[in-house]
């Protein structure tokens, strides 16, 4: 890790505790900083803010107290970035232009690692890990490691402490941390794909959300690689005016990119690098998943060798279209991580056999017309539940399905999806909502999938 003097003697706020609040507090103490932490939930018996507390951290939990602002002279607020930037902290910050960062940037600036950044609004957490092995199948080689870190759910802060000038981190980075960051510099940045739709309840606009993810780039050099979606070309357009970059084009079918998809395999403009049909992953969009981490891992060193032995063998994320089992000849896929209709459109047709599927979650106001054409050539049959159960029957039924179950629940959802099963059917799970409406993550809602799948192996 590099001591750097950004930090050092700085009186910082600290807004959040959760992972990344907590990684980052303990970072920021070794680099000097002096701490404050504020969370609006009552610390006073977390066993994380006991152990700040021990180290010299102040802890104000239970409320958010603004006057704090005027009371102090703060040099940093360093936001958990799942937090509003409408939060009445946040709000007093910007009105006495107090910087507002996220825990990226202040881990990314002591890495001595290199280091990549991922984002997109589908896809990147694959993309991530597809990177991360295919490093990892390269760098073992001479004894030195690739780390996966950030959205995915390690904090950076967390691995920068360890990892050496010979290793690489790949950052997977969300739009919430992209927002709050200001000067990064990533060997590699790629941006997979920005759909409209996707986090609006916290951009407010799509513009402001494109803002965010270009940050990813914003800041990089030309001594540094950035590659973009050639497929997507309004966001194209904004991604040349912003990138200094070197440039990387990547494409589904456009024999023009620099990475594409035709007759069958990965190609770059030398070379094919993979058998589609060889990969174990399913579907189009991890295939485009695929391209993006080749192009990462060749521009980083990696060998065809190396991808071939990961894009062979690796089935998937776990939630992002996962393969659970095969029960009784119907293969039965986790894809919980489908929080938006866009996710749902490139799960859905990922499969060539009759798909039984399960939807629903929470009500964003959005109606889900634009998966009928998927739903009608891929779709047997439909089984609903949560909020958007009746939206989501409202879109089978202009798709002309037949077989339309309605349910409260998950738990009463799976196991009547099951009936409608037939052996060599696919069972899908891809939800196409928000999971809040019943479940406090997407995770803990794909675990809870799993588990009834389980319950319905063992009867």
């Amino acid at each position: 890790m590099r001591q750097v003097k950004t930090y050092q003697g700085k009186n910082i706020l600290v807004l959040g505790l959760g992972k990344s609040g907590f990684a980052v507090s303990k970072l920021l103490l070794e680099l000097g900083a002096k701490l404050t932490l504020n969370d609006k939930a009552d610390l006073s018996k977390n066993q994380k803010a006991q152990e700040l507390e021990k180290l010299g951290v102040r802890i104000i939990g239970g409320r958010h107290p603004v006057e704090l602002l005027h009371q102090e002279s703060f040099a940093y607020l360093v936001k958990n970035p799942g937090i509003p930037y409408e939060n009445s902290m946040v709000q007093e910050a910007r009105k006495l232009n107090l910087p507002i960062i996220t825990e990226p940037e202040i881990a990314l600036s002591v890495s001595e690692a290199p280091y990549i950044c991922v984002t997109g609004s589908n896809g990147k957490t694959t993309t991530v890990m597809l990177t991360q092995k295919i490093l990892e199948h390269s760098l073992a080689k001479k004894g030195h490691h690739a780390y996966a870190v950030g959205n995915i759910g390690v904090p950076i802060s967390e691995v920068v402490k360890k990892a050496t000038k010979d290793d690489i981190l790949v950052c997977e980075t969300s739009s919430f941390q992209l927002l709050g960051v200001t000067d990064i510099d990533p060997k590699v940045a790629a941006i997979i794909d920005i759909y409209h739709n996707v986090h609006l309840d916290y951009h407010k606009t799509f513009a402001n959300y494109v803002n965010a993810k270009l940050n990813v780039t914003r800041t990089q050099t030309s001594d540094h690689y950035f590659l973009a979606n050639l497929d997507q070309k309004n966001i194209f357009e904004e991604e040349k005016k912003v990138t200094k970059a070197k440039l990387i084009t990547f494409s589904e079918n456009d024999r023009t990119a620099d990475y594409f998809i035709a007759d069958g395999y990965l190609q770059n403009q030398h070379e094919k690098i993979i058998k589609t049909a060889d990969m174990k992953l399913p579907g189009i969009h991890n295939q485009q998943n695929a391209l993006v981490a080749s192009a990462i891992a060749q521009i980083m060193g990696a060998t065809i060798g190396d991808i071939q032995a990961v894009l062979t063998s690796f089935a998937g994320a776990k939630h992002r279209l996962q393969y659970v089992m095969t029960l009784e000849g119907r293969k039965i896929y986790n894809d919980s991580k489908s929080t938006n209709i866009e996710a749902a459109s490139v799960a859905i047709p990922s499969f060539e056999d009759p798909e039984v599927w399960i939807a629903g979650g929470l009500d964003r106001g959005f109606t889900f017309d634009s998966l009928v054409p998927l739903i009608k050539k891929h779709v047997k049959a439909v089984v609903l539940y949560g909020e958007t159960r009746y939206l989501l029957a409202d879109a089978a039924r202009k798709a002309g399905i037949k077989n339309i179950v309605i349910e409260n629940t998950l738990q009463e959802a799976v196991p009547r999806a099951y009936e409608l099963t037939n052996p060599g059917d696919v069972l899908l799970f891809s939800p196409a909502c928000a999971s809040w409406d019943q479940f406090r993550t997407f995770e803990e809602r794909g675990d809870y999938f799993v588990n009834f799948i389980k319950e319905l192996k063992t009867k």
